[in-house]
């Protein structure tokens, strides 16, 4: 699992290790289970996302990116924190999407 830690260097594939971590917590199928992220704003200034994946039977994972800290917090479907991992490298913006003409 370090290693896809240390290979994290852009959002999308912050939101695929996330999406990933989450559903091998509850041995979840990726597929079937979307996860929903939110904008997280300290003073006005964007500082991190939440992200939130809604399972079977009212299930309900968790996890935060902060920004400033550049950690990922993963929380259990009782809220209780699980596990804390810090980034290697800093974020990359994603490339802007291609639309089809």
């Amino acid at each position: 699992m370090r290693e896809a830690v240390d290979e994290i260097r852009s959002l999308n594939e912050l939101r695929d290790f996330i999406h990933q971590t989450l559903c091998e917590k509850e041995n979840l199928l990726e597929d079937q289970f979307q996860m929903t992220e939110m904008q997280l704003f300290r003073r006005g200034r964007e500082c991190g996302l939440q992200f939130s994946l809604h399972g079977p039977r009212s299930v309900r994972l968790g996890a935060i990116w902060a920004a400033d800290h550049n950690m990922i917090y993963f929380y259990d479907a009782c809220g209780n924190r699980y596990w804390k991992v810090r980034l290697r490298h800093r974020l990359l913006p994603d490339p802007p999407q291609q639309s089809a003409a």
